[in-house]
């Protein structure tokens, strides 16, 4: 059994991206948000980025995952999955699995600004697991959490290290979001790259292949489209740096040359010199002890953690709590 709730449509995703793309194309220095890589080419390229064999995140977490998913469903016996920026819901079947052996589960709840890719989930899922309640929510988590179906037993998966595209404001305000949508005894599983080698780090975000490199143009190519806009995705380089002070990777697009861009739908011309760049992602890296200070402060408690053995990913398991740290 399947359902779709829409809290965005497409007059929605189309004002944000326009506040988005004029507010950081005016800022200094100019800036882009990640999710507007990631259109049907943009996700296709992030899905061959998760094979290649620079980019560990995605196969650390899905070998911690798979190790330890029967212990994540005895420990939370969870009634609901719910997951956040769900995309395919590839990782979670090792999560849905487990809870259906479990016995507790009886329903999934997907969210995903992306309409298009979560219908193709939800439909996908629901043929591979018939006897589950699927309610795919189209939604932003940093807007729509409090709209998420209310039940019992719930936890809230937000896993491939998504966590670190947030600032540290940015963090505490939708850890802070997320509590205020979950009961006490409720759960967050919480999938974090951790700090690491910068020579293991760099080449995950800028691939000998060059397809990293494809996907973080592909955002001028959506504001091409979509706003009528002529910027030149190849007189833009890729850049990856680890900034060791924040401990994130920023991933950049430089300017290759002095010139002009026009976004006719914004009635805005944006100037660039040569060698200026703007920012499109960052990917905050974790400690463990410093992870858990952001989950307390939001009121969470850190009740489990697991990680490969070289400490390259962590997976936490919160629960949230009362003020006096009950759950």
């Amino acid at each position: 059994m399947t359902w779709l709730q829409k809290h965005l449509d497409e007059r929605d995703l189309a004002r944000s991206l326009r506040a988005d793309v004029r507010e950081g194309l005016t800022a200094t220095p100019k800036r882009l948000p990640p999710k507007w890589f990631y259109d049907a080419r943009g996700s296709r390229l992030f899905e061959d980025i998760t094979r290649l064999p620079e980019y560990y995140p995605t196969r650390t977490e899905r070998s911690i995952l798979a190790g330890n998913a029967q212990a994540i469903a005895r420990i939370t016996e969870a009634k609901t999955l719910v997951e956040l920026g769900s995309g395919s819901s590839e990782k979670t079947r090792l999560l849905l699995d487990a809870m259906l052996r479990r016995g507790t589960l009886g329903s999934f709840v997907p969210l995903d600004v992306s309409e298009s890719a979560l219908v193709e989930a939800v439909e996908s899922l629901g043929v591979a697991y018939p006897g589950l309640s699927i309610t795919g929510v189209v939604g932003d988590m940093t807007r729509h959490l409090r709209q998420l179906p209310d039940g019992d037993s719930r936890v809230v998966a937000f896993l491939g290290g998504t966590i670190g595209n947030l600032v540290p404001s940015e963090r505490a305000a939708f850890l802070g979001d997320l509590r205020a949508a979950l009961h006490p005894g409720e759960w967050l599983l919480l999938g974090a790259d951790l700090v690491k080698d910068p020579a293991v780090l760099v080449p995950a975000y800028d691939d000998a292949a060059g397809v990293t490199a494809e996907f973080n143009r592909n955002v001028l190519r959506v504001i091409n489209r979509e706003l009528r806009a002529d910027f030149d995705p190849l007189a833009f380089e890729h850049v990856a740096v680890w900034d060791a002070e924040h401990e994130w990777i920023e991933m950049r697009l430089r300017s290759a040359r002095q010139q002009g861009v026009r976004l006719t739908d914004l009635d805005l011309e944006v100037s660039f010199a040569a060698g200026e760049e703007i920012r499109t992602e960052i990917s905050a890296k974790f400690r463990r002890d410093g992870l858990d200070a952001e989950l307390s402060a939001a009121g969470f408690a850190l009740r489990h953690w697991w990680s490969d053995p070289r400490g390259w990913f962590g997976v936490a398991l919160a629960q949230a709590v009362t003020s006096d740290g009950t759950g």
